[in-house]
């Protein structure tokens, strides 16, 4: 089943009733509001700083490994709560995610860092773009990627990716389209740290990302071979849009947020992308416990 995605964008009061999340408008006086239930959930987006929430639905939300982003005044996503308890087998998979040495965490970072590439090879393919430079450099990664390919094809692959902004350079505090990237990242970000969560596998302890700062250092890893869909997303928005028009407003916002929805290739199958996000994190935690070390990764060209 895939679970919705809400975002809440205006005063409310977040209670629960009957296990169910009752949204009630503060800006409608005797507002009764109107529920959703809170295990069709999959994500819960506030970005309004007038939004108040009870303690009893934070509780109930972490118990069905809803993960609940809250934003900063500017509407991006800057921090979320997630269940420690998501699998049943939980304590088995930490331990063995610890303990996992650091040539199997080398293997897995190779195929990541190849299947991040190939997919931004697929999207300026899709472009009409040359993309040959960046299946070589996919082909070349080393376990580990301790040659750097993922550094060298970034350098090749922002600055064709927006075919109408030919000099754009990615920094998270740079220009537009920036600030459209980082809100889909951050999305990306939640879901990939639920998922793992919902695999037994703690979000903090990565195979490449090392951040004594970042507590989601393994989210940070395994959304790479999934940051190219956003980069689609968004140039499809950018495409659509006039040239003055750089705002987060409510139409890129709700592209956005039907990331969880969009079709990706997992193998010879098509997956809803929290279906394949799901995927891949339970095929992680199966290669920490030894039981393979192939990775399910999203490709977003046909095989």
């Amino acid at each position: 089943m895939i679970k919705r995605t809400v975002a809440i964008t205006t005063p409310c009061h977040l209670s629960l009733r009957q296990q169910q999340m009752l949204v009630r408008s503060k800006l409608v006086e005797g507002d009764t509001g109107r529920t959703v239930p809170v295990e069709d959930l999959g994500l819960l987006l506030m970005e309004h700083p007038q939004i108040t929430v009870t303690q009893a639905l934070l509780a109930f939300l972490m118990e069905h490994n809803v993960a609940v982003v809250h934003c900063d005044a500017t509407h991006h996503p800057s921090g979320m709560l997630f269940n420690f308890q998501g699998h049943s087998t939980q304590t088995e998979t930490f331990i063995a995610q610890a303990e996992a040495n650091k040539p199997l965490k080398k293997r897995l970072w190779k195929q990541v860092v190849q299947a991040k590439i190939n997919n931004q090879a697929a999207i300026l393919a899709a472009q009409g773009s040359d993309a040959t430079r960046l299946e070589r450099l996919a082909r070349e990664v080393l376990s580990g990627d301790t040659d750097n390919r993922e550094g060298a094809a970034a350098v090749y692959y922002w600055p064709k990716v927006f075919r109408s902004l030919p000099n754009f350079q990615r920094d998270r505090e740079g220009h537009y389209p920036n600030n459209l990237l980082n809100y889909g990242y951050a999305i990306l970000r939640a879901l990939i740290a639920r998922a793992l969560v919902g695999s037994g596998l703690h979000p903090t302890l990565g195979l490449f990302h090392r951040n004594r700062y970042n507590a989601f250092c393994l989210a940070d890893d395994m959304m790479e071979p999934y940051r190219p869909l956003v980069d689609q997303v968004v140039g499809g928005l950018v495409q659509d849009r006039p040239l003055d028009r750089e705002e987060l407003d409510q139409e890129a916002k709700i592209a956005l947020l039907r990331l969880p929805t969009l079709d990706v290739r997992m193998g010879d199958r098509t997956r809803p992308l929290q279906v394949a996000a799901s995927e891949t994190s339970a095929s992680l935690a199966r290669a920490f416990l030894g039981n393979g070390e192939t990775l399910a990764l999203p490709t977003l060209h046909e095989p």
